[in-house]
């Protein structure tokens, strides 16, 4: 048994748990699986950050017994691919340092808000690239409110990975209040088999990611029964992505502009993320139970995907009759090596069913969700059933 992953940033705290964040106004603090908060001093009334692009090498996917881990030599943010989450509140003023580490020239941009031109990190426009080593200090007032993001903006920059979440919460609470706030960022990648640098001038991508990670190393996002939960979702890359959720209906409340008002709000159970928008959803997580989230798209369900160079291999239910084209669906488990706690009483094999731009919404009833909330605390791992006549599953290693 594998060791359990060690316990995430805590993404399930009590609904009367709202924070202030050095606001007047406190709100429901957004969590972003598998990405920390970009953390701030408060200088004379102003926010003040410290973004820093870099090199990061990062894992889309731990070992297996069949795989080695896919780790990836990409560009990012703080150590991190996607960027640390910037969480603000409308009426902030914010100062943010931002140090090029990179091995070129760069400068970021404040996807979707109104800045002066000069703050807008549009290098040859509003300002002078940043050149590797140097600072430049960017100052602004926030008046807007809703989903945005930040990312470096030169393309083949972006496609390195550089993208992070720039949240700002209203100001005054808006109605209905959300129980839970979660953010994913969608990306995709084109890296070869033995290669760990992404190919930033392909067009067909074989790892797509959610938050830096492919299922089924995401981690789910825990809810309870009957909570009011939002999705904030932003795609940055080459694709436009439609995620469908399992299981519960819901309603797209933003776009990248901001909050949509109520009387315009939508229903569906798939929204499409285009290329450089951010779309949140809403909903009552009124049906228990462990609910897929993913992009629909066939390819974007799956990781490391290459041309096929040869005959894959496969036992055929009866060789008498070959079949052209077999095998094609493939079922590979590692439910050992994603083992934590978040992962708790998933049942046996799970993770065949995982792969790509997926995660899970976990709605469990009240004291399951108290037990999950302590198994995170204590980052410990409790495994689930295993299926009752289980048969051998077709499964070949690529």
């Amino acid at each position: 048994m594998h060791k359990p992953a060690a316990p995430s940033e805590p993404q399930s705290k009590a609904p009367s748990q709202l924070e202030t964040l050095g606001a007047a106004t406190p709100f429901r603090p957004v969590y972003t699986p598998d990405i920390p908060k970009l953390p701030f001093k408060l200088e004379n009334g102003v926010k003040v950050f410290h973004l820093i692009a870099e090199p990061v090498r990062t894992e889309f996917l731990p070992a297996a017994s069949w795989a080695e881990a896919r780790n990836v030599d990409a560009w990012g943010f703080n150590g991190g691919v996607p960027g640390p989450t910037i969480e603000v509140q409308e009426g902030d003023r914010v100062r943010i340092h931002f140090t090029n580490n990179l091995p070129e020239p760069t400068s970021p941009h404040w996807h979707g808000l109104e800045v002066p031109q000069d703050q807008d990190g549009v290098p040859g426009i509003g300002q002078w690239l940043i050149m590797p080593g140097e600072t430049h200090t960017y100052e602004f007032m926030l008046h807007q409110h809703g989903t945005f993001f930040y990312h470096s903006h030169m393309p083949m920059q972006e496609m390195m990975g550089m993208i992070g979440f720039f949240i700002i919460h209203p100001r005054n609470a808006i109605q209905p209040q959300v129980d839970k706030d979660f953010g994913l960022i969608l990306q995709g990648w084109a890296i070869l088999p033995n290669n760990t640098v992404p190919n930033t001038m392909a067009m067909e991508f074989n790892w797509l990611t959610m938050n830096g990670k492919a299922g089924p190393a995401c981690t789910p996002l825990i809810v309870k029964h009957g909570e009011r939960v939002r999705i904030r979702l932003a795609n940055l890359g080459m694709d436009h992505h439609p995620i469908h959720l399992h299981g519960n209906q819901f309603y797209v409340t933003g776009t990248e502009g901001g909050r949509i008002p109520e009387t315009a709000w939508y229903p569906g159970n798939t929204v499409i993320v285009g290329v450089a928008q951010a779309r949140d959803i809403e909903f009552e997580a009124k049906n228990l139970g462990d609910w897929m989230l993913h992009c629909h798209l066939p390819h974007h369900m799956m990781n490391q995907m290459v041309s096929m160079v040869g005959p894959m291999h496969g036992k055929a239910p009866n060789p008498a009759k070959p079949v052209p084209g077999f095998p094609q669906d493939m079922w590979m488990t590692m439910d050992e090596e994603v083992a934590r706690a978040e992962n708790s009483w998933l049942p046996e094999g799970w993770t065949g069913a995982m792969m790509g731009m997926m995660t899970l919404v976990r709605v469990l009833p009240p004291d399951k969700y108290d037990r999950m909330l302590a198994l995170i605390k204590d980052g410990k791992y409790e495994p689930g059933p295993k299926w009752p006549n289980k048969k051998d599953a077709h499964q070949h290693h690529g």
